[in-house]
C-alpha cells in the first residue's frame, strides 16, 4: 500500500504516512488533485516551556488566544487552515479554489498573524512563520463528524523547515514564494541556509513588510514589453469618451487575467490626460477584500490629492457637503470622528450617507472638468465599496467617464443596471504577437521558429508571452539584453512559468466537475482530440457531454475546430492543456491513459499508431505494452530514417522492459533490444550511448551466461571504440572480438566484427592490414554467408565494407581499385534508396575524387551528402562530410569558405565524440588558417594535432599533420629549414610503413625540392 500524497510505502493499519504526514483515508481518487499553492506554517516558540508547569485548562487558555489569532489572520486573507498542530497550524493559499495571488496573500496573512499575536499583550507568546510556494496533492479527509481539507507532498516540508529556521516574530520564505510575491511585499535576502532534510543550502528570504505599490505598478515595473495593437478597443473607448459632455459614460473593460486590461486602460487614460482630462483612480486589491470601503477610500484619497495639486485651485469638494455627509467621507478615510450624530446613525443610514456623499463628491469634481474615474479589478472589490461604486457608475452627470476593468468572474451584477458599455478583450492577433516578441527578443530571423512556438503556446495572451520569454531568459536559454536576445540551446518544452500557473488554474476552477472530467480526458489525449474519442472515454450521457463541450467552447478552453474528417476540439493554448493535465494526481492520470489505451487498441484507426499507443501505455505504466509499442515505434522510425526519434523510442522500450519482473526471457529481450537499437544511436551520432548499450548488453549476457549474445555485445563495443577511443585500444578489442565471433560460429556478428577491425586498422594507419580485413568481410558478405546481425541488412554492411575498402585504396594510391569499390557502394545505395546508404556512398565518392585531385567534383558530391545527412539527422556522418568538403574548398582556393566549413566540422566532431574527425578537421583547418595569413595559429594547431595523434596512435593522421607542419613553416632561416626537413622525413617514414603512397610521394617531392635548392645555393 502506498501513500496517496507522496507514494511512500505504508502499512495498511497506519493512520498517517510517516514521510509526509498525510492521513491514510478512504477516498475516491478523482476528489484529489495536484495544486500549485503557497503553504504557511506557524507555531508558538517554546510552547512546551510556556505550559510545562500549568494545569491542562490553564495551558489551553495560554495558547488558545495565539491559535485564534493565527486562524483569524489566515482566514482574513482567504487561506484555509489545513491542520492544527497544538501550538501552531498549517494553512494553504490557492486551494481548494485557485487564486493567482496566493503567494502575496499568504505573505500578508503571515504579517497579520505576527501582528495579531504580538498585540495579545503576552510577551511570552512569540511566533515564527515559514512560507513556500509549490505543487501539492490536495484532498478532503472525511471523518464521521466533519471534513478537513488537507495537503500532502514534499512542498509542505520546506515550509516547515523554514518555520523552524525563523527567528522570533520573523517570517522566512522560499525563493519560489519570494519571486511570486516580490513587489507586493518587501523582502530581505538572508543568503543560503542549510535546512534539515535538504542536501544543498537553499536561498532564504525574510519578509520585511507589505509594499505600498499597487498591483498595476508592480506589473508595470516587471514588464519588459511595449504596448502593441488594441486599435479596435481604443477606438471604442475614444468614441464613448466623446459622448461624455452630454451625460455620464460608464465602460467596463472585461477580460481574463493577463489579457492586458490594465495596460490598455492606463495607455488610454494617459491619452485623455494629454487632452486635458483629470484622472482619478483606485484599484481593488485581493488583500483588502475583507476591509470595508477599502476601494472607496483609495478613490477618495485620489480625489483629495488631485484637488491639492490642481493648478486651477479646485475647491475641496467636501466643503459643499452637509455635516453628516462630511462625517461620512471622514469615516471612509478612517479619520477620527467625535461627532455623536455619526454614532447615533443606524448602520444602514451610515451606508446611505456614505453613498450619497461619495456621489456628491464625484459630481462636484466632474462639474469643473472632464474627469475619468479609473477603477481597476472590480472582481476584487470589497462589499461595502461595491454599492457606492455602483451608485457613482449610475450618476446622470456630464463630464464624468467611469472606466472599470474586471475579469469575467466577479463582474458586479449592477453593470447592466447602469447601462455600461462592455468591451470584451481578446488575445492579440498573430501579427501583434510577433511585434511584441520582436520588441522583447529582437528582429533576428533565426528566432522565427521560437517566436512561432511561443505564439502557439500562449495563444497570444500578452502576459503569457512575456512570462514565457522571461522564464527562458532567467534559465539561460536566451542570453543577451531585452530587445537583443539569442537562443543558446535547443528548447524541448516552453513550460509554464510559476507566475501564471495560478492564472490558468483559476480559469479552470470556473468549470463544473463534469466539464473538468471532459477537459482531463482531452488533456491526456493531447492538443487536439476528436469528439468521438472524448465521447467514448468521458462516459457521460450524450446531452450532458454536449452541454459540457458547448460550455468549454464558450469559455475558450476547449474550442471546436472545423474539420472535413470529424468533429474535433483543441485547447485554446498549450498551457491550459498542461495545467489541466498536471492537476490530475498520478493515479488518476494512469487511469485515464489506461482507458485511452484500451480504446485505441480496439479502434482500427489507432491500432497501428504505435507512437500514440506507446505514449499512453507509458503514461498508464503498462510496462509490457509500453515495451512492445515502443519497440514497434522505434522500428517504424528507422524505416523512415528518423534516427533520433528511433533512439528515443528504443530508450522508452528499454526502460519499460526493465520495469517488468526479472526473468531470463526478459534479459534476453533486453540484450536483443540494445543490439537492435545500436543502429539508431550510431546513425544519430550518439556515440557514448552506443558504447554504453554494448556495455549493458555485455554485463547482462555475462549474468545469464549467454555466449552468443556476449559476442554481439562486444562487437557493438568494438565498433564504438573506433569513434570514441584510441586506435590501439580499438585494434586490441577488435582482434579479440573477431576471434570470439569466428569461434562462436555466428557469421552475422563475425562479418560485422571484421568490418569493425578493419576500421580500427585504418584509423591506426595500418592500411595494408585494413585492406585485407575489409576484403575478407566483403567476400563473406558477397558469398553464401551474406549474413548480418539482426536489425542490419546485409547489403548495408557490404556497402560499409566497400566504402572503407575504397578509402583504404585511395589512401594507398590504388585509385582503380578504389573506383571499382565506389561503384559497388553507389550501386547498393541506388538499389536500397536508404538515406544512410546514399550518404555513405557520397562520402566515399567525395574522398575518391579528392584522392584523384578533382576538388570541384569532390565538393559537388560531398555537398549533396552533407545536405542529405543533415536533413535526415544522420549526425555520425556530418563531421566527416563537413571535413572533406572543407578540404575540397581548400584545394579550390576557397580559403574563407574552407575555414568556415572545417571549423563547423571540428565542433560537430567534438560534440559527437568522433576523435579521428576532430584531428583531421584540425589539420586542414590549420592549412586554411595558414592560407589566410595566420602562420603562428596554423603552426600551433598542427603541432597540437600531431602530438595528439602520436599519443593516441593515429599514425596516418600524424603523418598528415607532419606534412602540414612542413608546408606552413617558413624556410626563412636555418632553424625553419631544419624543422621542415625533420617533419618531411618523419612523414615519409610513417607513410612508407603504412603504405600511404600519395602522401609519401608528396613529402618526397617537397623534400627533394628543398635539398636541391640548398645544393644550388651551396
Amino acid at each position: 500500500m502506498h501513500c496517496f500524497a507522496c507514494q511512500s510505502a505504508i502499512n495498511p493499519d497506519d493512520s498517517w504516512c510517516s514521510k509526509c504526514g498525510a492521513a491514510v483515508r478512504q477516498r475516491v481518487d478523482p476528489d484529489s488533485e495536484r495544486r500549485f499553492v503557497t503553504i504557511l506554517r506557524a507555531d508558538v516558540i517554546d510552547s512546551t516551556g510556556l505550559v510545562a508547569d500549568l494545569e491542562p485548562e490553564e495551558a489551553v487558555s495560554r495558547l488558545e488566544p495565539a491559535l485564534a489569532a493565527m486562524r483569524a489572520a489566515v482566514r482574513q486573507f482567504g487561506g484555509i487552515v489545513s491542520k492544527e498542530l497544538g501550538d501552531g497550524l498549517a494553512a494553504v493559499f490557492g486551494a481548494p479554489i485557485a487564486d493567482d495571488n496566493h503567494a502575496p496573500l499568504a505573505c500578508h496573512a503571515a504579517i497579520e498573524l505576527v501582528r495579531r499575536v504580538s498585540s495579545l499583550g503576552d510577551p511570552g507568546l512569540q511566533v515564527r512563520v515559514g512560507l513556500h510556494s509549490g505543487h501539492v496533492v490536495a484532498y478532503m479527509v472525511a471523518s464521521e463528524f466533519s471534513k478537513v481539507y488537507e495537503i500532502g507532498g514534499a512542498a509542505q516540508h520546506l515550509a516547515a523547515r523554514l518555520e523552524t529556521a525563523a527567528e522570533a516574530n520573523q517570517i522566512y520564505v522560499s525563493e519560489a514564494c519570494q519571486k511570486l510575491a516580490d513587489g507586493h511585499v518587501r523582502f530581505e535576502f538572508l543568503g543560503r541556509k542549510a535546512l534539515r532534510g535538504f542536501g544543498e543550502p537553499l536561498p532564504v528570504y525574510r519578509v520585511m513588510g507589505a509594499s505600498d505599490l499597487s498591483s498595476w505598478r508592480v506589473r508595470r515595473a516587471r514588464s519588459v514589453s511595449r504596448f502593441v495593437d488594441r486599435t479596435t478597443e481604443r477606438a471604442l473607448l475614444r468614441r464613448t469618451a466623446e459622448r461624455v459632455s452630454a451625460s455620464r459614460q460608464t465602460v467596463l473593460l472585461m477580460g481574463d487575467a493577463g489579457i492586458g486590461k490594465s495596460r490598455l486602460a492606463h495607455e488610454f487614460v494617459q491619452d485623455l490626460r494629454a487632452d486635458g482630462w483629470r484622472l482619478l483612480d483606485a484599484e481593488c486589491s485581493p488583500n483588502l477584500q475583507s476591509a470595508p470601503f477599502s476601494t472607496l477610500k483609495r478613490l477618495m484619497l485620489s480625489i483629495l490629492e488631485a484637488v491639492s495639486k490642481d493648478p486651477d485651485r479646485l475647491v475641496d469638494p467636501r466643503e459643499g457637503l452637509s455635516a453628516v455627509h462630511r462625517l461620512a467621507i471622514d469615516a471612509v478615510l478612517d479619520l477620527p470622528i467625535s461627532d455623536v450624530r455619526w454614532g447615533d446613525l443606524e448602520p444602514y443610514a451610515r451606508g446611505r450617507a456614505i453613498s450619497e456623499a461619495s456621489c456628491a463628491v464625484a459630481e462636484s469634481v466632474a462639474r469643473h472638468k472632464r474627469t475619468v474615474f479609473l477603477i481597476e479589478d472590480l472582481h476584487w472589490i470589497d462589499r461595502a465599496s461595491d454599492t457606492v461604486i455602483a451608485a457613482i457608475a449610475s450618476l446622470q452627470a456630464p463630464n464624468l467617464f467611469v472606466f472599470l476593468t474586471s475579469r469575467p468572474t466577479g463582474m458586479p451584477e449592477w453593470i447592466a443596471r447602469c447601462r455600461a458599455e462592455m468591451i470584451a478583450m481578446r488575445p492579440l492577433d498573430d501579427d501583434s504577437g510577433r511585434e511584441m516578441l520582436a520588441d522583447m527578443l529582437g528582429t533576428s530571423v533565426t528566432d522565427t521558429d521560437l517566436k512561432d512556438r511561443i505564439i502557439s503556446h500562449t495563444a497570444n495572451v500578452p502576459l503569457f508571452i512575456e512570462e514565457v520569454c522571461r522564464g527562458l531568459k532567467d534559465n539561460g536559454t536566451l542570453r543577451g539584453q531585452w530587445g537583443d536576445l539569442a537562443l543558446v540551446r535547443p528548447i524541448e518544452e516552453l513550460g509554464i512559468p510559476s507566475s501564471i500557473q495560478g492564472v490558468i488554474a483559476a480559469r479552470l476552477d470556473r468549470v463544473s466537475r463534469q466539464q473538468r472530467q471532459v477537459l482531463q480526458v482531452a488533456a491526456a489525449l493531447g492538443p487536439r482530440s476528436s469528439e468521438a474519442v472524448v465521447r467514448r472515454l468521458s462516459d457521460l450521457p450524450e446531452n450532458v457531454l454536449q452541454d459540457c463541450l458547448a460550455a468549454l467552447d464558450r469559455a475558450e478552453l476547449l474550442v471546436r475546430i472545423d474539420s472535413d474528417l470529424e468533429d474535433s476540439f483543441e485547447f485554446r493554448h498549450e498551457m491550459v492543456r498542461q495545467v489541466t493535465y498536471e492537476s490530475m494526481v498520478e493515479k488518476v492520470r494512469e487511469s485515464v491513459h489506461a482507458r485511452i489505451l484500451v480504446a485505441f487498441e480496439s479502434d482500427e484507426t489507432w491500432r497501428d499508431d504505435s507512437d500514440a499507443l506507446c505514449y499512453h501505455a507509458t503514461r498508464a505504466k503498462d510496462w509490457p505494452k509500453a515495451f512492445g509499442y515502443g519497440r514497434s515505434a522505434a522500428q517504424k522510425c528507422l524505416a523512415r530514417s528518423a534516427y533520433a526519434d528511433a533512439a528515443d523510442y528504443f530508450r522508452t522500450a528499454m526502460s519499460s522492459l526493465d520495469k517488468t519482473p526479472l526473468t531470463r526471457p526478459r534479459e534476453t529481450n533486453a540484450i536483443d533490444l540494445r543490439m537492435e537499437a545500436r543502429m539508431a544511436f550510431i546513425w544519430s551520432g550518439r556515440v557514448v550511448e552506443w558504447i554504453d548499450l554494448g556495455k549493458e548488453a555485455d554485463q547482462r549476457a555475462t549474468q545469464i551466461d549467454d555466449v552468443g549474445r556476449k559476442v554481439a555485445a562486444m562487437t557493438v563495443m568494438a565498433g564504438g571504440q573506433n569513434f570514441y577511443g584510441t586506435p590501439t585500444e580499438a585494434v586490441v578489442l577488435g582482434e579479440e572480438v573477431v576471434g570470439l565471433a569466428e569461434g562462436s560460429g555466428i557469421p552475422g556478428w563475425r562479418n560485422l566484427a571484421q568490418y569493425n577491425l578493419g576500421q580500427a586498422y585504418f584509423l591506426a594507419g595500418r592500411y595494408r592490414e585494413a585492406e585485407q580485413t575489409f576484403a575478407r568481410g566483403r567476400a563473406h558478405l558477397m558469398g553464401p554467408e551474406a549474413i548480418a546481425p539482426f536489425g542490419t541488412p546485409p547489403k548495408y554492411t557490404l556497402l560499409l565494407c566497400c566504402m572503407m575498402k575504397s578509402f583504404t585504396h585511395t589512401v594507398m594510391g590504388e585509385f582503380d581499385s578504389a573506383e571499382q569499390l565506389q561503384q559497388q557502394a553507389a550501386a547498393i545505395a541506388e538499389e536500397t534508396g536508404r538515406p544512410y546508404d546514399r550518404v555513405a556512398a557520397a562520402y566515399s565518392g567525395g574522398w575518391l575524387k579528392l584522392g584523384r585531385n578533382e576538388p570541384a567534383a569532390a565538393a559537388a558530391i560531398l555537398e549533396d551528402g552533407f545536405v542529405l545527412a543533415q536533413k535526415h539527422g544522420i549526425r555520425l556522418f556530418v563531421p566527416v562530410l563537413a571535413c572533406h568538403l572543407g578540404m575540397a574548398y581548400l584545394e579550390q582556393g576557397l580559403f574563407d569558405r574552407a575555414r568556415g566549413m572545417l571549423t563547423e566540422a571540428r565542433e560537430e566532431a567534438k560534440a559527437v565524440g568522433y576523435t579521428s574527425a576532430v584531428l583531421r578537421s584540425s589539420i586542414y583547418l590549420a592549412l586554411a588558417t595558414w592560407r589566410l595569413g595566420d602562420i603562428r595559429a596554423a603552426q600551433n594547431m598542427l603541432r597540437e594535432a600531431r602530438n595528439t595523434a602520436r599519443q593516441q596512435g593515429f599514425s596516418g593522421l600524424e603523418a598528415e599533420a607532419l606534412f602540414g607542419e612542413a608546408v606552413v613553416t617558413p624556410p626563412s632561416d636555418d632553424e625553419g629549414k631544419a624543422a621542415i626537413l625533420a617533419a618531411l622525413r618523419a612523414a615519409i617514414a610513417i607513410a612508407s610503413e603504412s603504405g600511404a603512397l600519395p602522401l609519401r610521394l608528396k613529402a618526397e617531392a617537397m623534400l627533394n625540392e628543398m635539398l636541391a635548392r640548398d645544393d644550388e645555393l651551396t
